[in-house]
């Protein structure tokens, strides 16, 4: 017994050496590439990218394009890059791509912009009109732009279409399949489990508990989908028309036609697109890099044409202006700006969602600084917690009370509790395919009474009051469930009553277009939800104007950045930046090369499901009341 006693006591010590063999080796190589980065910075005078005298700007752009990125580690942001991992999803900052087109707009070493734009994943017609825009600008300037790729995808191919000229691959690939809604519906499957829900609404048009109600969509609910996106739609084609020279009937939108074209292109999707007038050439990788190396000359090594990457050119910069950014203006008064994006949850968020008391705070810092006089609250939501929200409106009214006008500009979305914030502003912009409205409310919960009692599994116990011992392992009593409901309808109704009040309309106006039905911008302002169609530029400008500011500076109002992070931001940025250049630890791919993102159809489906629970499963409001459009995103 002893002898077996010593060899469980030795394969047990085995083991623990050998994990923490394995732990001293991980620490061990991190301090090592730490150290090697830390010495480079040190011993380096001067960042070594530059931005050659004749060049194209790749606009490189990978990930989605968002109005505010999600926190991430500076150090976890390094090690990603430095070990040549990629990003689970990466993000690219709308504001940073609009200064970047701006800087090179006025910037004599470029000649031409390049959009190779394959690694662009989703964006939303509002940031895509916004980036338009600025290409038009770009062009105006007399310089060119040019979009290359192996394919397009949609949102990819509204960009390209601002281009002077668009190339595509003999082998690529582009279809343009429009808008659509379509959700996964669990009704059959928590049956199967034995789950049973609880649902609590009020709304005709609130369907983002309709996935565990039903098995399809409503026929309430395709309505009101239907009609805000044939909406977008219709945007899409019409300034996809505008840059191409077309009418929007040159968009195939039934399939017999389609089929039709496809035929006479010889089963081509390049050759139907080329005679489809989507693209103006066909081109392989090396005739596009000859193509450009005729415009902008070759890069020093040779081996492809002159041209700076969008990361590249936003450091250098952002590097070059930084004295002059902490030095200007600091004399002025503020038109500040607040980014609400993502889903509204209770409590303290970091940024990449709004929560209830992180938010409210950068509204209070804004009402506190004596140089802030006006406030514009982006907004790029389609909503979350009612409570959160309701602690955002409250310091809204007290920016209001200061005398501090709020304007709120709307992106993407602005629906359900993105309303709820935007209502109590002075004044509402929204862009024509902003999303929004869906004012309604609803409450949700599940019990597992009966799946515990297929496992054998039981409750019981005694307790003083009806309500005692409530939870998720008992049934829901009617009281329950009418105690409930009540408090959704009072939800509901404070809900109305926020925007009669704020939008001068009636009670019985506001419930009409209310319901939890979702609108576009274009319709919004048609119906007095929203005041002004335009951008975040035209929402400042408002916004200095009800303040009465002749002269004034923007302020962007952010979550402070500790001195630690600030430090390693820098440490990490500096030896990131010069490795690339000059050591061979990291490698940078050719730019001509597009970024391929991984589309296998299991991969699709496991992270779309994943992507549903884990929406369910953040909701955190005190009491279970959510206003959110969770049918709000396009496919």
């Amino acid at each position: 017994m002893n002898a077996l006693a010593n060899l469980f006591k030795r394969i047990l010590s085995g083991i623990w050496k050998l994990f923490t063999l394995t732990r001293s080796l991980v620490l061990n190589v991190i301090f090592i590439v730490f150290f090697i980065s830390f010495i480079v910075v040190l011993t380096s005078d001067t960042n070594k990218i530059q931005v050659p005298d004749r060049t194209a700007l790749v606009l490189n752009l990978v990930g989605d394009l968002v109005e505010q990125k999600h926190e991430i580690s500076p150090v976890d942001a390094f090690l990603t890059e430095a070990l040549g991992e990629k990003e689970d999803r990466p993000e690219v900052l709308l504001a940073n791509v609009l200064d970047v087109i701006a800087k090179a707009k006025n910037d004599d070493r470029v000649q031409i912009l390049v959009l190779q734009l394959q690694g662009l994943r989703s964006a939303g017609l509002t940031k895509l009109q916004d980036v338009g825009a600025a290409l038009i600008e770009f062009k105006a300037s007399g310089k060119k732009v040019v979009a290359l790729g192996d394919q397009f995808s949609q949102d990819q191919y509204y960009l390209a279409s601002y281009a002077d000229d668009i190339w595509l691959n003999p082998q690529g690939f582009m279809l343009l399949d429009g808008y659509g809604r379509y959700k996964m519906y669990f009704k059959s499957a928590l049956e199967k489990l034995a789950i049973n829900q609880h649902i609590f609404r009020v709304g005709t048009f609130k369907s983002a508990v309709e996935p565990f109600l039903r098995d399809d969509m409503s026929a309430a609910a395709k309505e009101a989908n239907e009609l805000w996106l044939n909406d977008l739609w219709h945007q899409y084609k019409v300034d996809v028309a505008k840059q191409r020279g077309f009418g929007i009937e040159n968009f195939d939108e039934s399939i017999t036609t389609l089929v039709e074209k496809f035929t006479k292109a010889k089963s081509s999707f390049a050759d139907y697109a080329l005679e489809n007038n989507w693209v103006d050439q066909l081109k392989s990788r090396a005739q596009m890099r000859d193509e450009l190396i005729s415009m902008v000359g070759e890069n020093e090594k040779g081996t492809s044409y002159s041209h700076i990457g969008y990361k590249d050119y936003l450091d250098v910069t952002s590097t070059n202006n930084r004295a002059l950014k902490s030095s200007v203006g600091t004399s002025l008064n503020k038109v500040a700006i607040v980014v609400a994006k993502g889903t509204i949850l209770d409590g303290s968020q970091k940024p990449g969602n709004i929560g209830g008391d992180s938010t409210a705070k950068l509204l209070r810092k804004a009402r506190l600084n004596e140089k802030v006089k006006a406030v514009v609250l982006r907004v790029d939501s389609p909503g979350g917690s009612a409570f959160a929200s309701e602690i955002i409106r409250q310091e809204i009214e007290l920016l209001k009370a200061a005398g501090k006008p709020v304007i709120a500009s709307m992106g993407t979305y602005a629906a359900s509790g993105g309303y709820w914030i935007s209502a109590p502003a002075d004044k509402i912009y929204a862009a024509p395919s902003t999303i929004t409205g869906s004012i309604g409310i609803f409450g949700m919960m599940m019990t597992f009474e009966d799946s515990l009692g297929k496992l054998g599994i039981h409750t019981d116990g005694v307790g003083t009051t009806d309500i005692s011992g409530f939870g998720p392992t008992q049934p829901l009593t009617k009281g329950m469930s009418e105690l409930f409901q009540l408090s959704i309808n009072k939800g509901y109704q404070d809900f109305i009553t926020l925007v009669s009040t704020n939008r001068n309309m009636t009670l019985a106006e506001v419930d009409a277009i209310a319901q939890g039905r979702v609108w576009s911008g274009k319709k919004a302002k048609e119906l007095g939800l929203v005041d002004e169609l335009g951008n975040l530029t035209d929402a400042v400008v408002a916004a200095a104007e009800l303040a009465k500011l002749d002269k004034y500076d923007t302020l962007l109002v952010e979550k402070e950045v500790s001195e630690r992070n600030k430090f390693l931001q820098k440490l990490m940025g500096e030896a990131k930046s010069i490795m690339l250049s000059n050591t061979s630890l990291f490698s940078e791919s050719d730019l001509s090369s597009p970024t391929k993102i991984n589309a296998k159809p299991m991969t699709q489906f496991i992270a779309q499901l994943q992507n549903e629970l884990n929406k369910m499963n953040q909701f955190n409001d005190p009491q279970g009341m959510y206003t959110l459009c969770l049918a709000c995103s396009v496919h």
